[in-house]
């Protein structure tokens, strides 16, 4: 009976929100877009360039309503939710522009309105529009996302999901000091602190080697384990997944039992309210991920970005929201997934990735059995770090990509040391996206893109006009998927 009570709680709260959130949808029109990423992915600069361009006339001509010169003023605005820290924008965009050095990657949720003054297409609409739009920028990291099938879980189920995926691949290798204290632990004895801290940092470890650069995987809950913020030391963040579990319910008192409890307050104080109060609230939602990454690491990571996706895809509510239906049921009507980085490569593979990064989606869908309405994906990038140029080698003309390494970036040996450029052929991306994925689950040893070359360069060096002002951020595509999230509801 309880449950069905917290339920039918959790039930009247989102529905209050949602009624909440349309009234004042009705005095001023507000879009909530959700932006999350995958493994440093670039949410941060994503969110950055997107309000530089908005705020400094950048080059938009795919997104209709500015090109056609229906948006008559754009500006930032105090953002509506007073405990939600606000995205700092001014920071990030000095540090792109000013010190030409990326972000810090946010690790908590932070928010920031943008708000456009428009004239609508439709006579009839400028009738009933006031012609204003508000964006609420939601930042969230990915790894939050990935908690929220924890919510269809009980312990018993997450651990033994957790415990075999960890016993596969490259996670064999970096779960066994975790694996071999978990085993070595008897279970169903008195529940010892002691005993709970080793676990949880052993557990811990193995998350962070995971999503360490040399292995870039992707799938990795409970995410406040690796960002824990003001909740580290907590009890709701000192627990683990247990590896070979008993049939039957865990003794009370025991260790068993002090885990379980620990993963259920993990649920309810952490995952619950971000579901509630942030993620349920929002109207379109963009996921970027880093596809060159994982396609630089070879099948493994690759495989997992796809689980990752087949996660992040089965959390999104599927359908179009109507008049009625969405007062007490929200849904996310569009959710565009965009492989950023797009400007690692020459223009001649920006189609390949897009289709290499559908393909990913496509396969995830397949494994989740959801529908693909209203999904969207691209390759983007947020800021244009290179250049396109070419080069005479061995007789042969290549097409290559001209940037400034970031310091202690190495290529065939050489270092470079942040200042100079240089010109770099990356390889090709296969034409056909299937050919990445034969025999990948079969043969995942096997390397799928030899000879691919993928260095992270410094953002660009941006020109002032006359007046001293900073000419608008560089990018691929970003135009593209203004469009896409919120250009209809500018028409």
């Amino acid at each position: 009976m309880p449950s069905l009570l917290t339920r039918l709680s959790d039930d009247a709260r989102l529905a209050l929100g949602t009624l909440t959130d349309r009234a004042s949808g009705f005095v001023n029109p507000t879009l909530r877009l959700g932006v999350t990423g995958l493994s440093r992915a670039g949410k941060t600069v994503f969110i950055s360039s997107l309000v530089h361009n908005l705020l400094n006339g950048g080059r938009l001509p795919i997104f209709e309503a500015v090109r056609s010169g229906r948006v008559s003023k754009i500006r930032l605005e105090p953002q509506p939710d007073d405990a939600v820290p606000r995205f700092q924008y001014e920071d990030h965009i000095a540090a792109l522009v000013r010190d030409r050095v990326w972000p810090d990657s946010t690790r908590a949720i932070s928010q920031l309105r943008i708000t456009l003054d428009y004239e609508s297409a439709s006579g009839w609409n400028r009738m009933f529009s006031p012609g204003r739009l508000s964006i609420d920028i939601v930042d969230y990291p990915g790894e939050w996302l990935l908690d929220l099938p924890l919510l269809t879980q009980d312990f018993r189920a997450y651990s033994n999901k957790t415990a075999g995926r960890a016993k596969t691949g490259i996670r064999a290798e970096l779960s066994a000091h975790w694996l071999s204290l978990a085993t070595s632990l008897d279970l169903t004895a008195p529940a010892v602190e002691a005993d709970a801290q080793r676990l949880a940092e052993a557990f811990t470890g193995y998350l962070q080697a995971c999503k360490s650069d040399e292995r870039s995987l992707s799938t990795l809950p409970p995410g406040r384990f690796l960002m824990p913020g003001d909740l580290e030391g907590s009890p709701a963040l000192t627990f683990s997944p247990l590896a070979n579990l008993p049939e039957g319910r865990a003794p009370k008192g025991s260790l068993w039992a002090m885990m379980e409890r620990r993963y259920e307050a993990y649920k309810t104080h952490v995952v619950k309210p971000f579901f509630r109060e942030h993620f349920a609230r929002i109207d379109r939602q963009i996921v970027l991920i880093d596809a060159l990454q994982a396609i630089n690491r070879g099948p493994e990571s690759l495989l997992d970005l796809e689980g990752a996706l087949a996660d992040v895809l089965a959390s999104f509510r599927p359908g179009t929201n109507s008049f009625l239906s969405s007062f007490l049921t929200k849904r996310i009507d569009k959710v565009l997934i965009a492989a950023t980085k797009a400007d690692h490569l020459h223009h001649e593979s920006h189609d390949r990735l897009e289709r290499i990064a559908a393909r990913l989606v496509q396969r995830a869908i397949e494994r989740i059995g959801v529908s693909g309405a209203g999904l969207e994906v691209m390759a983007i990038a947020s800021v244009r770090a290179t250049r396109e140029a070419t080069v005479n080698h061995d007789g042969h003309v290549l097409p290559v990509i001209v940037g400034t390494p970031i310091n202690g970036e190495t290529i065939n040996g050489e270092t470079f040391d942040g200042e100079r450029k240089t010109a770099i052929f990356t390889g090709d991306l296969p034409e056909n996206p299937d050919s990445l994925f034969q025999d990948l689950e079969s043969k995942p040893e096997e390397s799928l893109v030899p000879d691919l070359r993928f260095v992270r360069f410094r953002p660009p060096h941006i020109e002032e006009t006359g007046g001293g002002l900073k000419l608008s951020v560089p990018h691929i595509r970003l135009d593209r998927t203004m469009q896409f999230l919120f250009g209809d509801r500018l028409a």
